[in-house]
């Protein structure tokens, strides 16, 4: 989708020398939509001119809430209880009775915030006397309240007795009535609003604009952008920036790149918002090298442009990059917000990098923001996933205030530990406060339960969804419940549902199954669900694993060879799996049978150890002669040293006894690294976590969080 500005009176648009100036200029043309690659845009563009038609372009930075015309203020007695008649001070007419003294009382409510009770206090006072005269600064001061409360049905209400007071409205009244349905996505109304209105100014385009961008309505930010462009040819920081997001929003980078070359020509291009916003487009439309550029040519580099280009990179994968930014603003003295340390926190996640997440939780608690909802959310999802469910419980209690994306997190790490009991008691609680769960709490809850073999509760809540809390199933919900019917071996149910679903079976729902059959050895339906995965993602190597396992199990050497000729066909090649371990604030990477690592001969010699000692326990070394989903043949010719075993070893010669483990790994574990692991927490008396390609594992004492089914 291209789109194309008709700006044309910036396309030769000349950049003028200061007054008195002897050289002569020379007209700069601009191509709109192609500003080409360079090494700055401040070395190119250097806008600072007068024109002479405009005379000095001037840089607003206000807020669609600020740059409004101010009302006259209230002057309270000293007891507060006292107010004077504004709408008298500025010679509104008036032909019904008012009351100084309840008004005053609804506008120092608002002051105060109180704005349920302000609300309260404006209906009561209209039930005793309908047809009591409201001065506009009360009006004003409602406005307020609606917005707060973001009650469209207040704001209707407000409405209809602003229009059966036939209130006199100016300018600023009617602004801020469209705020008040914008602010409150009342969209059809505010866009009635705009176009009836008398007359328009700067704030109310900004106004629109902005509304109509924040409700993802881009195309028609854009209609009506056009003849405003018209209408204010010079332009403002806050219509720039809001079209800018609107750009991004679209992802038109051509279109925002139009939009950056108009700013710099007007004297508008370093302002903090237009540079910020410019960060964040260029982030969202995949030009991390743009953005990196306008936040080096920012003159002043403010948190809120720290954050933008720090969760740039982390947005594209570049989590080491990101963390570097990180450093870099902290050491530049610039001021870190909760923003910027729960930023962190996901990078850290990311990385399963515990040191500095708990560096992170520090400085949260020490400036302050320890208990900030968007931070504390960010580290209860970061210990969830990272082993530490208990440490996110505590910081989940310690909360004042939950929202939902919180309770969501622990509801997923209880899942993710196995512990469908408590996530389900976390999820009715949730309820009972009062919560209203979205689709992401009931995949959670869900999920939990499959991976628990909860049942009962899972297929009750599945059916409250639309029932009780109208949330439509989506295809992730019913790949939970495929799940959970393939846990208890009922694969003709799950395969049932999928026939079922209102829609067309997606990747998960088949994966959900193949993964039923393959543990119940089901290869005739495997090799259905395999067949489907591999015409859905034909380019996806574990796809053709997870078929070429099914055919060599069931027999079927012709179709498996057929498998094997178009992986060469294709080119691809599995990589090997590989399995990460930090130990002493150093993190250890490790292949199956690789004898690289300084410490080799005695963690080769560990793992004999282990093996011996778990064999007195009943272990069996797998004798599977296929591939393993996810699995190379790399790890097929060293059974007894994949990368898992060699990491647990280094692990247990290189820690404290009552250290536990902690391991990623890049594939899905292997059943008989699995069986292995269980055993040896049992006789290291460890504990042992492993975050795989399928999911999280916590052994201990010989038992597996996943209940032996991923």
């Amino acid at each position: 989708m291209r789109m194309e500005l008709p700006l044309s009176r910036y396309q030769s648009l000349p950049i003028y020398q200061s007054e008195g100036s002897k050289s002569s200029y020379h007209p700069l043309p601009l191509e709109f939509g192609a500003l080409g690659r360079r090494r700055s845009f401040q070395s190119v563009y250097s806008f600072p001119f007068t024109h002479p038609k405009w005379g000095k372009v001037r840089c607003c930075s206000s807020s669609l809430e600020q740059g409004l015309r101010s009302r006259p203020k209230q002057r309270h007695a000293r007891d507060g209880s006292n107010l004077e008649d504004v709408v008298e001070a500025e010679g509104v007419a008036r032909t019904r009775r008012t009351s100084p003294r309840i008004c005053g009382q609804i506008e120092k409510l608002v002051l105060y915030k109180r704005y349920h009770e302000a609300l309260e206090l404006f209906d009561g006072i209209l039930a005793v006397d309908g047809d009591l005269d409201v001065p506009a600064s009360t009006y004003d001061a409602l406005i307020t309240v609606c917005i707060g409360l973001r009650s469209a049905r207040a704001v209707k209400r407000l409405s209809n007795h602003m229009a059966v007071d036939r209130l006199k409205q100016d300018q600023y009244i009617r602004n801020r009535v469209l705020l008040m349905h914008v602010k409150c996505g009342m969209m059809l109304d505010a866009r009635k609003l705009f176009e009836e209105m008398p007359d328009r100014n700067i704030v109310s385009w900004n106004t629109i604009l902005a509304g109509l961008v924040d409700s993802g309505e881009y195309r028609e930010a854009f209609g009506l952008f056009l003849p405003m462009w018209e209408e204010y040819p010079e332009g403002d920081t806050r219509l720039f920036a809001t079209m800018i997001r609107a750009s991004a929003g679209a992802g038109l980078i051509s279109v925002g790149k139009q939009l950056h070359t108009c700013a710099l020509k007007i004297g508008v291009g370093e302002d903090i918002f237009v540079s910020c916003t410019l960060i964040d487009m260029y982030c969202k439309c995949g030009s991390i090298e743009d953005a990196q550029l306008v936040f080096d040519d920012m003159p002043e580099k403010t948190t809120v442009g720290w954050n933008s280009i720090i969760a740039g990179y982390a947005l594209h994968g570049y989590t080491e990059e990101a963390l570097s930014m990180y450093y870099e603003m902290r050491d530049s003295g610039a001021v870190m917000d909760h923003f910027s340390l729960s930023i962190v926190v996901r990078i850290c996640t990311r990385l399963a990098s515990r040191k500095h997440a708990k560096e992170a939780h520090a400085v949260l608690i020490r400036r302050g923001f320890g208990r900030d909802v968007v931070a504390s959310t960010a580290l209860v999802d970061f210990y969830s996933k990272w082993g530490r469910i208990e440490d996110a419980r505590h910081v989940f209690d310690g909360m004042p205030t939950k929202n939902v994306i919180s309770w969501n997190a622990l509801i997923h790490g209880y899942g993710n530990h196995g512990r469908g009991e408590e996530a389900v008691e976390i999820f009715v609680q949730m309820i009972r406060r009062g919560m209203s769960p979205n689709h992401v709490s009931f995949l959670g809850v869900l999920a939990a339960c499959s991976r628990s073999g909860l049942s009962e509760h899972g297929w009750e809540i599945f059916q409250s969804m639309s029932r009780d809390h109208k949330v439509k199933p989506r295809a992730m919900h019913y790949a939970c419940m495929i799940e959970l019917l393939g846990r208890e071996g009922l694969l003709d149910e799950a395969f049932a549902l999928i026939r079922s679903a209102p829609f067309k079976p997606t990747l998960n729902m088949w994966a959900a199954l193949l993964t039923a059959c393959r543990v119940h050895q089901n290869f005739e339906l495997g090799k259905l669900a395999a067949e489907k995965l591999y015409g859905m993602e034909p380019e996806k190597l574990s796809n053709y694993i997870v078929l070429l396992n099914i055919y060599n199990s069931s027999g079927n050497i012709k179709e498996a060879a057929e498998v094997v000729q178009a992986l060469r066909k294709k080119g691809l090649m599995m990589r090997p799996a590989c399995t990460w371990i930090d130990v002493n604030q150093s993190s250890h990477c490790f292949l199956s049978g690789d004898k690289s690592h300084a410490q080799a001969k005695e963690i080769f010699q560990k793992v004999d150890e282990l093996m011996a000692e778990i064999r007195r326990l009943g272990y069996v070394p797998s004798q599977e002669k296929h591939l393993l989903h996810d699995v190379d043949e790399r790890e097929a010719r060293f059974p007894f040293y994949h990368s898992e075993k060699l990491a647990v070893a280094f692990g247990l010669l290189n820690t404290a006894d009552w250290t536990p483990l902690e391991m990623v790994q890049s594939h899905r574990m292997c059943n008989d690294c699995h069986n292995a692991m269980k055993l040896i927490t049992m006789v290291s008396r460890r504990e042992v976590s492993v975050r795989d390609g399928s999911r999280f594992h916590h052994m201990k004492d010989g038992n597996c969080s996943c209940g032996d089914y991923w």
